[in-house]
């Protein structure tokens, strides 16, 4: 695989965009006559996921579905007060380093010696500034989860990259969960009726509750129903959450999130064939294939109107709860954090 043609993907990208800002009918160009891989740049070594992608991709018998794609470089720093993602920086700056990758002292530059970026910083309280300079800079961007600390920055920075052109996509690993897509394409039980679907969802004060880690089963859940959820409701104890969606065509999806007991990730779907289990989780690895995938070809494989969507689910169950379990519609959110 070979790098980017930046000249023909400025041109393609600035004429193709539509909707959302994502390339349609044209790919973005990759250069035939060149035989260096793309270089891939990271934001934010405070996660795991930065090592874990490295890993797989600076692999020297990487596989073909990942191959021609290698980090170069990365800009370590996340969030500034959240302990548990200060503390991983030192040690996760070492161990990308045996991979190659070099450490840089600014995202500007990293943006000068790279191609295409994974978003990774775990605060998405700083996702906003950050994708600001990517979308800048007109490189191709994964944003790992979250999107962003807030409904109205996620909103602004799909809208600033759609209009620049440029090219983004966020989910959490847990969309490519097994049988989750096949469920969603009605081979497993048939066109779906409704599902069930539970993960952790601790807590983090800086963040909206769900928007921290209760998202990977709120993305699963939104992967097996679809898009057009209109309204939910909210119980929490200390322990436990429940969300309960109600879509436009009447069918119910909910989420169970949990703090104590033994957690897991899974979920149920209910459709016209029959009832079946979604699951087990299978790592990092089928998400940056289709961070690949997007990267080769420019075309997110969630739409941003879904990914928005889930964000604003979450914010209407923290509305909910605020209201103390009351009814809260996805339209009342996003019109607000739109202002």
């Amino acid at each position: 695989m070979t790098p980017l043609n930046r000249r023909t993907f400025l041109k393609k990208s600035a004429v193709a965009g539509v909707g959302f800002g994502i390339l349609a009918n044209e790919a973005v160009a990759i250069s035939p006559d060149q035989t260096k891989p793309v270089r891939v740049g990271i934001i934010g070594l405070d996660t795991s996921h930065s090592v874990a992608f490295t890993k797989l991709l600076n692999d020297p018998e990487v596989a073909a579905d990942l191959a021609g794609y290698r980090v170069v470089a990365a800009y370590p720093h996340g969030s500034a007060d959240i302990e548990s993602s200060v503390s991983r920086i030192p040690g996760y700056i070492e161990d990308v380093k045996k991979l190659g990758v070099e450490i840089t002292s600014s995202i500007k530059e990293l943006l000068e010696k790279t191609d295409v970026i994974l978003l990774e910083t775990n605060d998405g309280r700083l996702h906003l500034e950050q994708a600001r300079q990517v979308i800048k800079a007109k490189k191709p961007m994964f944003v790992d989860k979250p999107v962003a600390a807030s409904l109205k920055d996620c909103l602004t920075i799909y809208k600033e990259a759609e209009a620049a052109g440029v090219p983004i996509f966020s989910a959490s690993s847990l969309r490519y969960m097994k049988d989750a897509n096949e469920a969603r394409e009605g081979k497993l039980v048939g066109k779906v009726q409704g599902a069930d679907t539970y993960s952790p969802a601790h807590l983090e004060p800086h963040h909206p509750d769900f928007f921290w880690y209760g998202i990977h089963g709120v993305e699963s859940l939104f992967t097996v129903m679809g898009a057009g959820c209109k309204e939910v409701t909210r119980t929490q104890t200390p322990d436990t959450d429940m969300v309960v969606g109600v879509w436009n065509d009447n069918r119910i999806g909910t989420f169970r999130g949990m703090r104590k007991e033994k957690t897991g990730y899974g979920g149920t779907v209910f459709g016209e064939n029959g009832i079946a289990p979604v699951g087990p989780y299978d790592g990092y690895r089928p998400l940056l294939v289709e961070v690949i995938k997007f990267f080769k070809t420019g075309k997110a494989p969630v739409s941003p109107e879904e990914t928005l969507e889930i964000y604003a689910f979450m914010e209407a169950a923290d509305e909910s709860k605020r209201r103390g379990g009351s009814k809260v519609t996805l339209a009342e959110v996003m019109n607000k954090a739109r202002g």
